[in-house]
């Protein structure tokens, strides 16, 4: 974030590190927007960011290897192969040296972005083998493991992380893949025991990974299993590409989106690989075979070998918000170019313009803000969070490696390695369910985005109908890229854990603090497997710091009066801490009943998920989401130009979430009346009615250029009928007549002929 001293410094170069925008249709909006939108992209990214994404755009749009080819569908093989030779180029360019990661590692994940919005496939293919294989190597590995990563970063090898099998997923503790030590040899024998145990969904294993970071279980001589761990393991030659003895190796096919990426499966028949193979920072074993491990918890153990997966999480986060950004782009342009309907038969205004729909027969061009504009806000707070969180998560691991002694440090250990259980740092634990939270409104805009879209439909009797037979031509269109976007951003959903299952770890965290508060009282598993000692409830982020005052939280009530008054974020933020302290002791309450009802641990906690724990962990994400947002755009750096649209921005984003728990917010007794949520409903759209001149600036302001945001309907111009005629006549063989054109002319069917004759 740049301050105001930068802001003014670098105005005069603002020409040159921000181009201009072409004029056109977009041009009203912009010229309306009470911002710069140049001041603000400065102000969120800094002028070296946006350097950086300045080198990585251009690079791709000038080499040719990265060309985009209008209405061109490539084969299973052809995609594959292109990605690959794309993520080959992305070596030569290094657009990240170590040294620039030590300066700015911000540039990581805005790396990781840039690379996404170009192409998903390309950025997990690069991410996967770069960072997820390289750094966990690096991480959970030691000085022995050095020539791996010195390979890695040379392309002598290509690397996959090997967790996942047909049978087990998130269940990472009852992964069957076994690792046995042979002394005699002074090697592991790695074995799947049947299919069900086949290392399956890898990314880069399909076709050209050489080597794995496989998890199995490590037994010693004796047949004591010490639980998961991570071993590097060839899987084919690197100078043939063949699968190595006893490796059985391939690929699993066509998937719904990212099939340039090779996604694949593994199986191991006795396969022996070195001891030295086995990454020892958790645990290790002797040439005689005795283990040794600074972690005597089977669950620390477990929680800090699958530390691997922080960083993926947390890149996640960066991967749904780009998702974000470039859907909300291509939304917002179009809807603010595309005319349709107006006071008079010969105006016709932007839909942008409307609210909400406004007749049966016109309702298919019901592209409005109170659809739209809450994902452009919502795009803004957590590209936020996600940039600081990243921060957090970069200096913890930092204090790791240094092995820092602080108090920060030392509580962020221990809260971690007892009670996250599948994460190694506290950044992930306190946010672990966050981080996929991006994730949660992708599906819900893409589809937002898609049926307001509109469509030259027949008229029809009622909207349900409507809605049932409406044929969205733009989003419908693959080459306007919401589909692909829509495909792409699903895995999202499920890499490094299920969303909901992330949850709970969540809401697990946050039920042992109040747990310990109580001495254990309420609930005697959670006081046994989250061990807290008691004391004031603090964080290292300062995250739950606020469930120290819950009771006198939980005595609060809505008091706003008006309209104006709802539209300031500390609304929306007193209401999510009271909606938080509510559902953690309703919650309490529940696993207590639960508990005494005769359940046992785990039925309890299964029984109490849905409408309670689950619904405590998120609230509590939005909460923090909007506590870091709220704090970012109330600071004094903050310059005054830009105050009053950012905090449009976080009122709107805070508003719009709480919205969807208004029913709770009743329930619990901390609004009645028909008057609160009607000035939460009128805040929101007169919100959405103040920020409709600004969007298209602050869409400018996240938008990456146009050969990257590859959508003919949101390029920046705004000449939406011209980009897409032009990008359709471009499509191959579009005036071609089809090869089976006889088929049709001459060889006519003899109706009837092979109807039944009985």
């Amino acid at each position: 974030m740049a301050s105001a001293r930068d802001l003014k410094e670098v105005s005069s170069a603002n020409s040159s590190l921000l181009t201009d925008l072409p004029s056109g249709p977009l041009c009203a909006y912009r010229k309306n927007a009470s911002f710069n939108w140049k001041e603000m992209a400065l102000f969120i990214d800094g002028e070296e960011i946006i350097q950086f994404k300045k080198q990585i755009f251009s690079a791709f749009e000038n080499d040719p290897l990265f060309a985009r080819l209008p209405g061109e569908e490539l084969s299973l093989e052809k995609y594959r192969e292109l990605t690959f030779l794309r993520c080959k180029k992305l070596f030569e360019y290094e657009f990240l040296r170590i040294e620039d990661v030590v300066d700015a590692p911000l540039k990581v994940m805005v790396m990781i972005a840039c690379l996404g919005m170009y192409d998903w496939s390309l950025a997990a293919k690069y991410l996967l083998n770069t960072q997820v294989f390289k750094t966990s190597i690096e991480t959970t590995g030691s000085e022995r493991h050095t020539e791996f990563i010195k390979q890695d970063e040379n392309m002598e090898i290509f690397g996959c992380f090997a967790l996942t099998e047909i049978s087990h997923g998130s269940n990472t503790k009852n992964i069957r893949t076994t690792a046995r030590y042979d002394p005699q040899t002074q090697e592991f024998i790695l074995h799947s025991p049947d299919f069900e145990a086949a290392k399956f969904w890898i990314g880069n294993m399909g076709k050209n990974a050489t080597h794995a970071l496989v998890y199995a279980q490590l037994y010693t001589p004796d047949g004591q299993c010490h639980g998961l761990h991570a071993f590097v393991v060839q899987v084919r030659d690197p100078k043939t590409l063949l699968p190595m003895p006893g490796v059985l190796v391939g690929d699993i096919g066509r998937k719904l989106g990212q099939n340039g990426l090779d996604n694949g499966f593994a199986m191991f028949h006795n396969v022996r690989i070195p001891r030295a193979n086995l990454l020892n920072r958790t645990g290790d074993i002797t040439a005689d075979g005795r283990y040794t491990s600074a972690f005597k918890d089977l669950k620390q153990r477990l929680g800090a070998s699958l530390g691997a997966l922080s960083s993926g999480r947390v890149m996640i986060t960066a991967m749904s918000v780009a998702n974000l950004k470039l859907a909300i782009s291509i939304a917002i342009r179009f809807s603010a170019t595309r005319r349709q309907f107006g006071p008079t038969d010969d105006e016709e205004i932007p839909v942008l313009e409307y609210q909400m729909q406004f007749s049966l027969m016109e309702a298919q061009f019901s592209f409005q803000q109170w659809r739209l504009l809450p994902y452009l806000a919502a795009a803004y707070a957590l590209d936020h969070f996600s940039r600081t969180l990243f921060l957090n998560f970069i200096e913890f691991h930092v204090g790791l490696l240094l092995k820092d002694k602080s108090p920060q440090q030392s509580i962020s250990v221990k809260d971690n390695t007892v009670c996250c259980r599948l994460c190694s740092l506290l950044i992930v634990n306190s946010f672990s369910t966050r981080l996929n939270l991006g994730v949660n409104y992708m599906p819900c805009l893409l589809q937002a985005n898609r049926c307001p879209l509109g469509s030259h439909n027949k008229e029809l009797k009622n909207a349900e109908k409507l809605v049932e037979d409406m044929a969205i031509w733009p989003s419908h269109v693959s080459m306007n890229r919401l589909g692909d976007l829509r495909n792409d951003n699903d895995p999202n959903c499920t890499y490094e854990g299920d969303n909901n299952v992330l949850l709970q770890q969540t809401s697990n965290y946050l039920l042992s603090w109040i747990n310990a508060k109580h001495q254990g009282q309420y609930l005697k598993f959670i006081a046994l497997s989250l061990k807290k000692d008691k004391g004031p409830i603090t964080s290292p982020l300062r995250s739950v710091d606020f469930l120290e005052g819950s009771d006198q939280i939980l005595r609060q009530k809505f008091a706003t009066s008006n309209v104006q008054e709802c539209m300031d974020s500390s609304v929306p933020l007193r209401a999510y801490k009271w909606l938080v302290c509510y559902l953690l002791r309703e919650s309490l309450q529940k696993l207590r009943d639960q508990e005494q009802s005769g359940c046992t641990d785990f039925e309890a906690k299964n029984n109490s998920q849905v409408y309670y724990c689950r619904s405590l962990a998120i609230a509590f994400i939005e909460h923090t989401v909007l506590q870091r947002y709220h704090d970012y755009v109330h600071d004094s750096s903050t310059p005054a130009s830009l105050q009053m649209v950012l905090k449009h921005l976080c009122s709107l984003y805070g508003l719009w979430s709480l919205n969807k728990h208004m029913a709770v917010l009743y329930q619990g007794g901390y609004v009645s009346g028909e008057k609160p949520a009607r000035l939460v409903q009128d805040a929101i759209l007169e919100l959405c009615s103040k920020l409709k001149r600004e969007a298209v600036s602050l869409v400018d302001v996240i938008a990456p250029p146009d050969f990257i945001l590859n959508s003919p309907i949101g390029r920046a111009d705004g000449e939406l009928y011209k980009n897409l005629w032009s990008s359709v006549l471009q499509g191959n063989k579009v005036l071609e007549r089809p090869s089976w054109w006889p088929e049709f002319c001459t060889n006519k069917p003899v109706v009837g002929r092979l109807r039944s004759r009985m």
